[in-house]
């Protein structure tokens, strides 16, 4: 029989995937921008308070963005690997973000066949405004927990991942300073 902490636990981890916090979705009845296949309506959740911009990114354009942005161009090839997808998912999300102009497509710098994708100016900043969004909203949920535990929210979440990552055999590119200051 499964230990009760582990349902308790899983059962906790399902609920964060479905966060809105950290995924915004679509609400019914909020229509987004037509001319942005990323774009998802703001999910402050009070009115008047947030600072947001109207749009946000979805789920899998912050994510991708996010991967750009850590590791540098990309295939899509080795974007499909990292996220654990297909190719003609990954090729998919992408192309939402190449028609918004958030990712280009150049050639390998290293001299290789396959072109690759890079956030442009305007992904970077699409990308810092949905990452001050959710850092805006996480801190709202936040705000009754004292330094400490939010420090070892913090350390226990990065030691959780770290381990998922460590068994799947795919790193998330960190900043070397954050890597150096976490214990493993």
């Amino acid at each position: 029989m499964l230990d009760r902490r582990l349902e308790r636990l899983e059962r906790e981890l399902m609920l964060v995937a479905r966060c809105s916090v950290l995924t915004p979705r679509e609400r019914k009845g909020q229509a987004t921008d037509p001319q942005d296949p990323t774009a998802q309506p703001d999910t402050g959740t009070t009115a008047g308070v947030d600072s947001c911009t109207p749009t946000r990114l979805d789920r899998s354009g912050y994510l991708l963005l996010s991967r750009l942005d850590a590791e540098g161009a990309m295939t899509i090839g080795r974007l499909a690997d990292a996220f654990q997808l297909d190719v003609s998912t990954v090729n998919r999300q992408t192309g939402a973000l190449l028609r918004a102009g958030l990712v280009e497509r150049i050639p390998d710098p290293e001299g290789g066949l396959a072109r690759k994708l890079r956030v442009t100016s305007r992904g970077a900043d699409r990308m810092a405004a949905e990452r001050t969004c959710r850092q805006t909203d996480l801190s709202r949920l936040l705000e009754s927990w004292t330094p400490e535990d939010v420090a070892r929210f913090e350390d226990v979440l990065t030691r959780f991942n770290r381990e998922v990552e460590r068994q799947e055999g795919r790193v998330w590119p960190r900043e070397t300073d954050e890597a150096a200051s976490v214990p493993e």
